[in-house]
């Protein structure tokens, strides 16, 4: 009881009341470069939209490189996304099981961001829908209990237009988007409305699963947007490249994989 206490305390201890306009819903307060004395780690944590899939050099284009090249030099956001992963620790690929999962605790990052559930819809893996909640729950505890203690933003999956490969739009809205309700109730965790942002824009998702790179710019922007409280400099300039990656003040590539992503 007390563990359950002290965990979900670190969580709430940063809350303040609902922003409005910016893609977010629930508690938040923005990260402010000024607190930290060292380069801002950002772990992308997620299934192939966040790895990037199906993305025309997704090294370059990804949300998590993207998302590095808005935040600037004093983050470095690294990219550990694992295509085919499911939330669920008894779906079909569990994160849990991930070399990434291990990684991403590793990396002592300063900010997580939590993209999972697009996977669990699938039917072999929603039969186990009960248990959603309680381990989404234990995943950002995992997270909160580092040495680095994490702010930790969880996000309301992307749509899918219609569903392929066994995953469901219907279940993800709204059956996955209120259990991430609950789950931010229970741990005061702020939500990103990646779902909203992306919806009505079929024209992004080429295999009507996962986004283009002008889907993830979108998805790196309401995300910068969660974490900074600014609306990016330059919203549409990104365009898909093979230059090379930008690098953080830590001297690594933005949204680099999780391979090179241990820091201790």
């Amino acid at each position: 009881m007390r563990r359950a206490l002290y965990w979900k305390a670190l969580l709430a201890a940063a809350s303040i009341p609902l922003m409005v306009g910016c893609g977010l819903r629930g508690p938040s307060r923005f990260i402010r470069e000024a607190n930290y004395t060292e380069t801002i780690r950002v772990a992308c944590v997620g299934n192939s939209v966040t790895y990037g899939e199906k993305i025309r050099n997704r090294e370059k284009n990804s949300y998590p490189v993207q998302l590095g090249e808005l935040l600037g030099e004093r983050w470095d956001v690294r990219n550990f996304g694992v295509t085919g992963a499911t939330l669920l620790k008894k779906g079909d690929m569990p994160y849990w099981k991930e070399p990434a999962f291990y990684f991403a605790q590793k990396f002592e990052p300063h900010v997580v961001i939590i993209m999972l559930g697009t996977n669990d819809t699938k039917p072999q893996n929603w039969k186990r829908a009960g248990a959603f909640v309680d381990d989404y729950v234990e995943m950002i505890r995992t997270f909160a209990e580092l040495e680095s203690r994490p702010r930790i933003w969880i996000c309301y999956p992307v749509p899918a237009y219609p569903g392929r490969l066994g995953i469901r739009d219907s279940i993800i809205n709204p059956e996955v988007l209120a259990k991430i309700d609950q789950i931010a109730a229970k741990t005061g965790s702020p939500i990103i409305d990646l779902y909203r942002a992306l919806s009505d824009k079929p024209q992004l998702f080429p295999d009507r699963i996962h986004p283009n790179a002008a889907g993830a710019r979108e998805l790196a922007e309401t995300i910068y947007t969660a974490l900074t409280g600014r609306t990016s400099a330059a919203p549409s300039t990104h365009q898909p490249t093979a230059a090379a990656t930008p690098l953080s003040e830590a001297g690594e590539p933005h949204g680099a994989d999780w391979a090179g992503a241990p820091h201790g």
